[in-house]
């Protein structure tokens, strides 16, 4: 039984006092599964919402149907982004779409404003509707028609719980959570595919396994979104500038209301966290302040020359009145709790085979 640990929080101050907390549980754990360090519940049970996409784009490359559409390192990307609807984003959805002969009308996701801020404003400027290829999700959507084209599966309903492309998927995310499909409490997302509400810590040890595994597929998964981290997510979002400021170091991937999963190669570590409220500004300033901590105590050779220093603006966040004049912060609080003994000790010289 582990001991009971207060949740971190995002705390909002104003006039020299805290105004509201946004409480955070967070899981790290290693590729065994063994938990490295937690706030709050680890087995706090949540929808990994986007977050899982890394594992959701895993059948696209395990069963073919990435190499049989020439889907490279950037199309892999994608399908694993919630991205923010730059231009660049959209043309890659498209391309995907022509490559297995399908168009915008076969995306099941639904169009919606933007989460980057220039296309938002320029959405705005120009008159435009969002259509479903706008959507965050397009290119996760394109590779489930992929994989459904692949194995001559009907393309309708691909986003249904029942149809083969989803049930692929559940067993995959099985495989590398280690959550009998039985004990998942299966959702629908905002994009109308399957999501799965999950125990922090299975998230956080798939996260180790896929930044760790062998597997030519979780290879090419992770390599892609850490060669691509413009992909991933977009301008002025943590994602990409996370991974654009630690190459090859770090892996990120935001979920909706509150959630983001991260993981650290060198560690051998993989986190998931979750702001207990849904906040999504509080989000990636607590996975900012957990990383500082997992870094100091892990990696403590990157400890004074961290990458993270190079996005350090992401980790907190001033809070503004109506004349731009700033009136207080947004800043994480508290500590997590370590295993001992140490668990960079107990992981050096460990390597993945993959996942049974």
């Amino acid at each position: 039984m582990l001991p009971p640990v207060p949740p971190l929080a995002v705390e909002s101050t104003r006039g020299g006092i805290i105004e509201s907390r946004h409480t955070v549980a967070v899981a790290a754990a290693d590729q065994s599964g063994r938990l490295v360090a937690w706030a709050g519940d680890p087995e706090q049970i949540t929808f990994w919402r986007s977050a899982a996409k890394p594992f959701q784009a895993m059948p696209l490359v395990q069963d073919g149907a990435a190499d049989a559409f020439s889907f490279g390192e950037p199309e892999l990307a994608l399908a694993c982004a919630s991205h923010s609807s730059e231009p660049q984003h959209v043309e890659l959805a498209r391309r995907m779409l022509a490559a297995i002969g399908c168009s915008e009308r076969d995306l099941a996701c639904g169009g919606h404003t933007p989460l980057g801020d220039a296309p938002a404003k320029r959405m705005i400027r120009e008159g435009l509707t969002p259509t479903p290829v706008w959507s965050n999700c397009s290119g996760k959507h394109a590779g489930m028609l992929a994989l459904a084209r692949h194995h001559g599966w009907p393309t309708a309903g691909y986003e249904k719980r029942e149809h083969p492309v989803q049930q692929r998927i559940i067993a995959e995310t099985a495989r590398w959570t280690g959550v009998d499909p039985d004990d998942m409490v299966l959702g629908i997302d905002g994009c109308t595919v399957v999501c799965f509400g999950l125990p922090l810590h299975a998230m956080a040890s798939a996260y180790a396994r896929l930044i760790t595994s062998a597997e030519p597929a979780a290879v090419r998964i992770r390599q892609a979104m850490m060669r691509h981290p413009d992909l991933v997510a977009g301008a002025g979002r943590y994602c990409t500038h996370l991974m654009s400021a630690w190459p090859g170091g770090v892996l990120a991937k935001v979920g909706a209301e509150g959630v983001y999963s991260a993981a650290l190669p060198d560690a051998g570590v993989g986190i998931t966290l979750k702001v207990e409220d849904g906040d999504m500004v509080s989000a990636p300033i607590a996975l900012h302040g957990v990383l500082e901590q997992l870094v100091a105590r892990l990696l403590p050779e990157r400890a004074g020359d961290s990458p993270l220093a190079r996005v350090a603006a992401h980790g907190g966040r001033p809070i503004r009145n109506t004349r731009g004049e700033i009136t207080g912060e947004l800043r994480l609080s508290g500590d997590l709790r370590f295993a001992v003994p140490s668990p960079k000790e107990s992981m050096s010289g460990t390597t993945s085979r993959g996942v049974s």
